[in-house]
């Protein structure tokens, strides 16, 4: 017996909260948007907070740049060294951020299909999750000069596959643990419908596994750009965030040396901050999306 139109099961939900229309009226979507920026508002006080205290204290203290420079002397030679000469801010942010994003394409597409077959055939997690954890317990320094080895000191892949590395295992695991862990009175509905194994992966299993997904893929956003700037840290083409900071240092222009961890952080943070409005929009009625506005 197939499932009808009517008895299909929608995402799941908390309980007693009522099913939403899914267009909010725009007086509730300001009021939404206010309460999610007071969220915001304590971090980034305490982050203003640091920046003056780090600019006072390195001031009275007359500390030379080559120790610690100030946040102002960081801007002045970010804004320097922005879109030209030795250390080219922008430039290097792009190149890195494309192999951050093509290692975070790679890892995603990876541990999703390990995931899924994983989670399909008890025979294959068996096999598959050991690898899987062996490979995120791998050091990613050690790995680095086998990738330029492989791929090529100068190729954008290699920094991918570093990157890929490092996002593949938080994905795997967390995409598994979505697709297995489904309510036991779920799959007891499904099975009631006499629901093929096709209808309950589409209908209950992936919905389950989208928090997991995003989760995971937050995690990865952050460890690609690391997996990506040790990479260049051993070797690529000058105009990247990795050898900028490791020829700035070398040459005590420590203030270009955190300008480059700023933009590479700043980088890290803006990357997130899409994953998570995309993770407004694919799943608006999961509880971790709900409890950052109520």
């Amino acid at each position: 017996m197939s499932l009808s139109a009517s008895s299909e099961v929608a995402p799941p939900r908390d309980r007693g909260v009522p099913a939403s229309s899914g267009r909010a009226p725009a007086g509730g979507r300001s009021r939404r948007w206010l309460r999610t920026a007071r969220y915001y508002v304590p971090a980034v006080a305490v982050f203003l907070a640091g920046i003056v205290l780090w600019e006072v204290v390195v001031g009275a203290m007359n500390l030379q740049a080559f120790i610690l420079p100030k946040p102002s002397a960081i801007l002045a030679a970010l804004q320097e060294n922005w879109g030209g000469g030795r250390f080219a801010m922008l430039p290097s942010a792009q190149a890195t951020l494309l192999e951050a994003l093509g290692g975070l394409v790679i890892g995603t597409v990876a541990g999703v299909a390990v995931a899924f077959v994983t989670a399909r055939w008890v025979t294959a997690r068996a096999a598959l999750l050991p690898l899987a954890i062996a490979a995120g317990a791998i050091p990613i320094i050690a790995i680095a000069p086998l990738m330029n080895n492989w791929f090529g000191v100068l190729s954008p892949l290699s920094k991918m596959m570093m990157a890929a590395v490092l996002v593949f295992f938080p994905v795997m695991v967390n995409v598994t643990r979505g697709l297995v862990q489904v309510e036991p009175g779920s799959l007891e509905l499904m099975r009631s419908y006499a629901a093929s194994e096709g209808t309950v992966l589409r209908k209950v299993r992936i919905p389950n596994a989208l928090p997991f997904f995003f989760t995971a893929l937050k995690l990865g956003a952050t460890l690609s750009l690391i997996g990506a700037i040790v990479g260049e840290y051993f070797g690529g083409a000058s105009l990247v965030l990795g050898r900028i900071i490791v020829q700035s240092a070398s040459a005590l222009r420590f203030d270009v040396t955190w300008a480059a961890i700023l933009l590479g952080a700043v980088t890290g943070i803006v990357f997130y901050l899409v994953i998570s409005a995309v993770e407004r929009v694919v799943i608006p009625w999961h509880a971790s999306v709900r409890g950052t506005e109520s």
